[in-house]
């Protein structure tokens, strides 16, 4: 099985990821942000560097993806990824508009042809100043200039796109992390494997637990 962790800046998908991949024994696959030359000036100055620094990202999450994946499905039984493909046009809508936003629609719709895609995508949720406090404590040194309305803006972005009932790809199940620490908390992470595997009726699991799911 091939999961995707997602969600909005500082939500801690990186985070997640790692805690899963023993459980499930998979083959991890992580996003490589900071090589990005244009990032930090994309933070300072978002208008001047939205198209330099989207194209960078979206061929280097095109080659890492269709590298990385098959790569790590021919050796492991689950992929957990700590991003998808398809979000990196989420980030390209916010960012770039006229021509530059055109081409970039139609390299990308010529990219995610070949991109495997996942068995299912964990959305993960929390209100954006719950995000600011995790990218504060954090504190990368080309995040410190973010905007709480730039934050505010993706994580809107990121809930129609991942959070409505409109018919996607790959399976979304959405987890609020507003009042979770799977950190420190073994039952919050165990909470969230648990909902995973029942989603992809992977065994051991309780069924009778709810689960909230987006189609």
């Amino acid at each position: 099985m091939y999961i995707a962790i997602e969600g909005v800046i500082g939500v801690g998908k990186t985070t997640l990821a790692r805690l899963l991949q023993p459980s499930f024994k998979a083959g991890l696959l992580l996003e490589v942000f900071e090589e990005n030359p244009f990032l930090s000036d994309f933070y300072a100055d978002r208008k001047r560097y939205a198209f330099q620094t989207q194209i960078f990202f979206l061929l280097s999450r095109y080659h890492q993806q269709r590298r990385m994946v098959s790569e790590l499905m021919s050796q492991y039984e689950h992929v957990i990824a700590d991003y998808t493909f398809e979000k990196d046009a989420l980030f390209a809508r916010i960012n770039l508009q006229g021509d530059e936003l055109e081409m970039y629609y139609r390299v990308h719709e010529a990219l995610a042809e070949k991109i495997i895609v996942p068995d299912l995508i964990v959305y993960l949720r929390a209100d954006t100043d719950v995000l600011m406090q995790r990218i504060a404590l954090r504190d990368r040194p080309y995040e410190r200039n973010m905007e709480r309305s730039y934050i505010d803006e993706l994580n809107r972005a990121y809930e129609e796109f991942f959070g409505d009932h409109q018919e996607r790809r790959s399976p979304v199940l959405a987890v609020d992390t507003n009042q979770m620490d799977y950190v420190h908390r073994r039952e919050d992470l165990i909470w969230v494997e648990n909902r995973i595997r029942q989603a992809l009726k992977m065994s051991p699991y309780q069924p009778e637990l709810p689960l909230e799911m987006a189609d």
